[in-house]
């Protein structure tokens, strides 16, 4: 199988971001790199389960059909090992006249690198591509104790709106959901 980008890394290079040093790239996600390791980094965040490299390649060219999703990884090149990852979504609105709203998700780094500003890198480069993109707004959710950085980033609790109401949802062929 030929390695395959999730989207372009030429709009990563005209923002000026892919390197961070020698050792550490920024970079959209490819196909290869659930053999690197991506999986593993969002264990770090939340339950992953247990995703095979089809499934991953499934939902990886699913991802990349629509457009709308912009996964960047931190690669550590003398380990060959994806260390840090975000998620950047869009959504196209009819409200701003039809402009895209954009949602940062999945924001981890490998514990054994944090302290190292690569947290700020990946946000930041989010904020950016969202701009690049004209998106109208960039929101996220978080736990209470990372507010203070996400805010040291320029985003902000809008006190007339800084509800965040969640609905977990089962699949309707689990047998967990025929009780309810």
């Amino acid at each position: 199988m030929e390695e395959a980008t999730l989207f372009n890394a030429s709009i990563l290079e005209r923002l000026s971001i892919l390197k961070t040093d020698n050792s550490l790239i920024v970079r959209p996600l490819k196909t290869t790199d659930y053999d690197k390791g991506f999986p593993q980094i969002l264990n770090q965040l939340t339950e992953v389960g247990n995703v095979s490299k089809e499934q991953f390649l499934n939902v990886f060219w699913k991802m990349k059909a629509s457009g709308s999703y912009y996964v960047i990884v931190i690669e550590d090149v003398n380990n060959d090992k994806v260390i840090g990852c975000a998620t950047l979504v869009l959504e196209q609105k009819f409200i701003h006249n039809c402009a895209l709203r954009g949602r940062v998700e999945d924001v981890v780094v490998n514990k054994e690198y944090r302290g190292k500003q690569l947290g700020k890198l990946v946000v930041t480069t989010l904020s950016k591509l969202a701009q690049h993109l004209n998106c109208y707004k960039l929101s996220l959710d978080c736990r209470d104790a990372l507010i203070p950085f996400y805010e040291s980033l320029g985003f902000k609790k809008e006190h007339s709106n800084a509800n965040s109401l969640n609905m977990r949802l089962l699949p309707e062929n689990t047998q967990e959901q025929s009780h309810l």
